[in-house]
C-alpha cells in the first residue's frame, strides 16, 4: 500500500501561550513536533511531508536532522486549507495512491489508529478518526446556560484523515474559504467519509494545561512497548546453475544454490529472524518442505507472510540486519538493491534495513566455496 503522511504544522498556536508556537514547544526532551513525527513514521509511511511556516523551515531541517528521518519541508498558507492544498500540490507530479492528513500538535497517535484510517480507504475514498459525544452539551451566553443541544449522532473529530489522493487533491482545487478540517473540504466535494473509532489519547494540545497531560500520556505508552528480538541462519549449497538469489536479488555467478524453493539464503534467514521474534517457529513449520506446492517457490512468499503476521499480532518491524556469509559472489555491488527490494517486502523504509557481507577467511565449507550461509536479526515493536 502506497501512502503518504502530510503533517501540517504552519500555525502559531497562541491559545496554547508560550514564547514559541505550540508545536516547537518542548515536551519532555523533544519538541511537541518531534514526538508527532517519530509517531507517524512508525506507522511506516511511504515518505513524510512537513508543513511548517516559512520562518521555521531552518529550525525543521535541523529537527529533520536530529530524529535523523527525510522529511519534504512544504512551506505553509495564511491558513490551514491552504496550507494543506500546498502539501497536496507539491506531491502532484509523483502522486501517492492514498495520504493521511494529520496536525502536528498531536504527538499521541499511534500505528493502530492509522492502521485503522487505512483499511477504512480500501472501501472508501476518505476516512477519518473520531469519538462519539458522550457529555451532556449545553448551550451558554454571559456565562450562564441557556438551552441544551441533544448529543445523537455527534462525534469529536481527530487526525490523520485518510484519503484517496487524486479525490482530495481535486476537492482542495475546487474548494474555496477556509475549512475546519479536510473531511470539510473532501464533503463540498461530495466524498463519502467513513467514520473510524478514535482514539481519547490522540490528544490535541490547544491550550496551556494540554502538554501535562500529553507528557502523562507519551511516557505510559513508552512503558507498555512490547519489544521482541528474533535472529535466523540457514544454510544452501551450490550446484548447477548461473545465478543465485540473494535477498530477492538475482547476482549472476558460476553456481547456483540448492533447495526446496529458490535457496535464497538470506531471505530465509531473515524471515525465520521474524518467526522466532514471534515465537511461531520456522519457515518449515508454515511452509513444509514436504508440500510439493513450496517446490521452487518464490521466498518473498515466506518474508511477505511472515510481515503479514507480525502486523497481525500487533507488531511493527523497527529494523532488521542481514549478514551473509560467502567468499562470492561480490555482495556490496548488489546490496542496495537487497535492500530496497527487503524494503518493498516488509513495507518499511531503507533506513531500517541493513544488508552486508563477510567471509569466512576460506575456512569451513562456505571458504571452500561449497556453499552460502546467512544470519539475520529483527527487532519488532508492539504498535
Amino acid at each position: 500500500m502506497t501512502w503518504t503522511a502530510i503533517i501540517v504544522a504552519a500555525g502559531r498556536g497562541t491559545r496554547a501561550g508560550g514564547e514559541i508556537p505550540k508545536q516547537w514547544q518542548q515536551l519532555g526532551e523533544m519538541p511537541v513536533l518531534a514526538h508527532t513525527i517519530r509517531a507517524v513514521r512508525a506507522a511506516n509511511p511511504s515518505g513524510i511531508v512537513l508543513v511548517v511556516h516559512p520562518d521555521d523551515i531552518p529550525r525543521a531541517r535541523a529537527l529533520a536532522e536530529d530524529l535523523h528521518v527525510d522529511l519534504r519541508l512544504v512551506e505553509g498558507g495564511a491558513s490551514r486549507t491552504e496550507s494543506v492544498r500546498n502539501a497536496l500540490e507539491a506531491l502532484s507530479d509523483a502522486p501517492p495512491r492514498q495520504v493521511l492528513i494529520h496536525d502536528g500538535a498531536r504527538p499521541g497517535v499511534t500505528v493502530a489508529l492509522v492502521e485503522r484510517v487505512l483499511a477504512a480507504l480500501e472501501q472508501s475514498p476518505a476516512a477519518a478518526p473520531a469519538l462519539a459525544v458522550t457529555d451532556a452539551l449545553w448551550r451558554g451566553e454571559g456565562g450562564r446556560v441557556t438551552g441544551t443541544q441533544d448529543r445523537e449522532g455527534l462525534w469529536r473529530a481527530q487526525t490523520p484523515q485518510g484519503f484517496d489522493f487524486a479525490a482530495i487533491l481535486a476537492a482542495h482545487r475546487a474548494y474555496r474559504g477556509d475549512a475546519a478540517d479536510d473531511v470539510a473540504v473532501a464533503r463540498a466535494a461530495g466524498l463519502d467519509v467513513a467514520i473510524v473509532q478514535g482514539d481519547e489519547d490522540n490528544l490535541k494540545i490547544t491550550l496551556p494545561g494540554d502538554f501535562a497531560r500529553a507528557a502523562r500520556l507519551l511516557p505510559e505508552r513508552a512503558m507498555s512497548m512490547d519489544i521482541r528480538l528474533g535472529n535466523g541462519f540457514d544454510v544452501h549449497r551450490f550446484g548447477p546453475g548461473d545465478h543465485v538469489w540473494l535477498c530477492g536479488v538475482k547476482v549472476p555467478h558460476g553456481r547456483g544454490l540448492q533447495g526446496h524453493s529458490d535457496a535464497d539464503v538470506g531471505m530465509h534467514a531473515l524471515t525465520d529472524a521474524i518467526y522466532g521474534a514471534l515465537a511461531e517457529g520456522d519457515i518449515g513449520r508454515h511452509f513444509p518442505p514436504s508440500d510439493p506446492q513450496w517446490k521452487g517457490a518464490e521466498s518473498h512468499i515466506f518474508l511477505s507472510h511472515a510481515a503479514t503476521l507480525a502486523r497481525s499480532r500487533g507488531f511493527r518491524i523497527g529494523n532488521a540486519d542481514v549478514t551473509l556469509i560467502c567468499e562470492r559472489p561480490k555482495i556490496t555491488p548488489h546490496a542496495e538493491a537487497m535492500r530496497t527490494t527487503l524494503s518493498t517486502i516488509l513495507s518499511v523504509g531503507t533506513d531500517r534495513i541493513s544488508v552486508k557481507a563477510t567471509t569466512s577467511e576460506q575456512l569451513g565449507f562456505t571458504g571452500r566455496e561449497e556453499g552460502i550461509a546467512a544470519i539475520a536479526t529483527v527487532t519488532l515493536v508492539s504498535a
